[in-house]
């Protein structure tokens, strides 16, 4: 498998999210609040998150921090920065990155943090559909 691994680690980074979704209650979010410090770490020890809205298509979440470079085969993934600016590996390119840029990321794209300039890197992070935990393939 040159190139391409499976990473038990990877996988729990993102919780399992094809539990079956309780319905929508109308909230306000301060994501403000929501620092690195403040959300839940993962097997990752640079990247920290937080589901915050889970649905049967899709699921809302915050992150903050890096990952190494993997695809998701069966989930497409859209990243609104927040706070935090710096450079990600997006399919074979390096892109810069800064508050306000929204990121789309398709399916079996290679996506990874790589540099960051000033952070930590704060996203809000949109899977659809949800990600299961064995959608997480590291790449070289």
């Amino acid at each position: 498998m040159a190139g391409i691994l499976v990473s038990p680690q990877l996988r729990q980074l993102v919780p399992e999210a094809h539990a079956e979704a309780a319905p929508l209650s109308p909230m306000m979010i301060d994501l403000t609040a929501l620092n690195h410090e403040a959300l839940p770490s993962t097997a990752s020890p640079e990247l920290r998150a937080k589901t915050l809205v889970v649905t049967d298509n899709a699921t809302v979440g915050i992150q903050s921090g890096n990952v190494p470079k993997h695809i998701h085969r069966h989930s497409d993934e859209i990243q609104y920065i927040v706070e935090g600016s710096g450079a990600m590996w997006l399919g074979g390119e390096r892109k810069d990155f800064k508050p306000g840029t929204l990121i789309i990321i398709p399916r079996g794209t290679p996506h990874a943090g790589t540099l960051v300039t000033a952070g930590p890197v704060k996203a809000i992070v949109i899977k659809i559909p949800p990600q299961a935990k064995d959608d997480i393939v590291l790449v070289d």
